[in-house]
């Protein structure tokens, strides 16, 4: 399904021309670049490029979701569940975030194809956003603004626009990593845009939990040196108080959930040490 008069019509004479406004035309496509990812399991997700009679260059990525396993959609169906496919929340949920003022990527065409037991299969493809994730540049970006901290002061108030906008709309992220956090310098300006939100969801209890957990996850993935000389910043913009109490309390369950993942990945580095040590020529 697209809604074509909302887009660019040479998005849609490539869309027509690769079928990518089907269920069975998504499924059937071998173009793009597939991105291996650990844990995708039944998704497949393709990066498609491609450039269009003005040599305008377009990037979207195409997302597929296989069925699920057959007790879980039984599962899903009795408990009134199946009518809502993966892409469909997902396409749900990116609304939800620009609704929330977040800058994100856009939908672009999505399908679902239902059998006895609810939704089979279903796709949707989105737009690029641009920049790159934090996680592969924000060191850099610090380390070449290290004699303009207006720049990084910017960055910071960036985040925590991000990060209050979507919370204030009742919407929790659930992996608010900086691989997440697209960084786009525009005209000397810092932009920022939220991408992966098929796990976005609005809790409808312990919310004090959820939003410290996604805070912890941005604290635990951002550079050493911007935790250090702004995370106090980032956390007092975030709250908009400047009480001690208050931002001790936040602080605390952070870093809680810090440490938490911290010894989690050393659990998991010591489990991949041991593997090795044992299997030494599959390392």
């Amino acid at each position: 399904m697209t809604r074509e008069d909302k887009l660019d019509p040479a998005l849609v004479s490539f869309l027509r021309e690769h079928d990518l406004q089907s269920v069975d035309g998504a499924f059937a496509f071998e173009g793009g670049e597939d991105l291996d990812k650990p844990g995708l399991g039944r998704r497949r997700r393709t990066r498609i490029e491609f450039r269009d009679e003005h040599s305008r260059r377009w990037e979207m990525y195409l997302k597929r979701y296989g069925a699920r396993p057959w007790p879980q959609r039984l599962w899903r169906l009795v408990t009134a569940r199946a009518i809502c496919s993966d892409a469909r929340r997902e396409r749900r949920n990116i609304h939800a975030v620009r609704a929330a003022g977040v800058p994100t990527m856009r939908d672009i065409a999505y399908g679902a194809e239902y059998d006895l037991l609810g939704v089979a299969r279903s796709y949707l493809i989105v737009s690029a956003v641009p920049g790159d994730a934090m996680e592969r540049v924000a060191d850099e970006f610090l380390g070449r603004h290290v004699a303009q901290p207006e720049m990084v002061g910017e960055l910071t108030d960036s985040l925590v626009s991000l990060v209050r906008s979507l919370h204030a709309a009742g919407l929790c992220h659930r992996d608010l990593y900086a691989s997440h956090i697209f960084l786009h310098e525009h005209d000397g300006r810092v932009e920022l845009y939220l991408i992966d939100l098929a796990r976005i969801f609005r809790p409808r209890w312990r919310r004090f939990r959820w939003r410290v957990k996604d805070l912890a996850q941005l604290k635990y993935s951002m550079p050493w040196v911007w935790v250090q000389e702004y995370w106090q910043d980032f956390l007092k913009g975030y709250l908009g108080s400047e009480n001690v109490d208050d931002i001790e309390r936040w602080e605390r369950a952070i870093d809680r959930k810090v440490h938490s993942m911290e010894r989690r990945q050393q659990r998991r580095e010591r489990r991949q040490r041991r593997q090795a040590d044992r299997h030494p020529e599959s390392a």
